[in-house]
């Protein structure tokens, strides 16, 4: 874990503490009396400063399961499951415990949790190797896109688009090399953008561009512009995102090994 994700985690986990401290004296003033003004302006800034914090903590987005959490304890469920008027004042306080209860334990994790400031907090991933400057902006908003919809648990999007960016940049580097010195690597005939994913895989590595980090792609990766397509789909699980991101950072470093 690198220091400043480190510092982050303290600052949030100390930042949460204050407010679950602060929760059980609000809803403490709402148990004696929920009709007291000056106990409802206090819950009303508490739960302001906990929306703040827990956007934050979503990166923005109101798909993050934190932030769904946040918003259902504003709602009373009725027998069934489905959303009914508002709850109890005090009930909401409690329930909002709750969420930042989990947001603590997801931030103690060893890997910094599910919930990470990433998507706001740090800066975005840089393709300067990329020689294609149109393509550069393009790898860069879907390498964002990619970890956003990792974290919203959209693992069919994530590894797509992570297998996509991973296309884009070895035919870059493939494009850089020339026609003469792909073909004496035993290249296929015609042109790149002719070529499969495998068959592009396998010249970048011939011609020394990356090294063997791509083994690891799972089928349904290498497979990854047919499914989905005429009928034809694999399930893709979340061990099947998570590889397919490592295999990209890998081959970023093989592209651009000062990095």
């Amino acid at each position: 874990m690198s220091e400043s994700l480190e510092t982050q985690i303290k600052d949030y986990a100390s930042r949460l503490d204050h407010l679950i401290r602060r929760g059980h004296q609000v809803r403490d003033a709402l148990t004696q009396d929920s009709a007291n003004p000056a106990a409802i302006v206090a819950t009303r800034a508490w739960q302001e400063e906990c929306g703040v914090a827990i956007n934050q903590l979503s990166g923005g987005s109101k798909a993050h399961w934190l932030a769904r959490a946040f918003s259902d304890a504003f709602l009373m469920r009725s027998a069934k499951g489905n959303a009914a008027e508002g709850a109890a004042p005090q009930e909401i306080v409690q329930r909002l415990l709750d969420v930042l209860t989990q947001a603590v334990a997801a931030l103690s994790r060893e890997d910094g949790g599910p919930i990470m400031i990433a998507s706001t907090d740090v800066p975005p991933r840089r393709f300067e190797f990329v020689h294609n400057p149109e393509l550069r902006q393009v790898v860069e908003q879907a390498f964002t896109d990619s970890r956003r919809a990792m974290e919203q648990g959209d693992f069919d999007l994530a590894m797509r688009t992570a297998c996509g960016i991973l296309e884009s940049i070895i035919t870059d580097a493939l494009e850089q090399k020339g026609p003469t010195e792909l073909a004496t690597s035993g290249a296929p005939a015609g042109k790149i953008a002719d070529w499969t994913f495998d068959e592009r895989i396998a010249v970048a590595e011939k011609v020394g561009l990356i090294r063997g980090g791509c083994a690891r792609l799972p089928a349904v990766a290498r497979a990854y512009r047919e499914n989905n397509a005429n009928g034809h789909t694999i399930a893709v699980t979340e061990r099947d995102a998570r590889i397919a991101g490592q295999v990209l950072n890998v081959i970023m470093r093989d592209l651009n090994p000062g990095r």
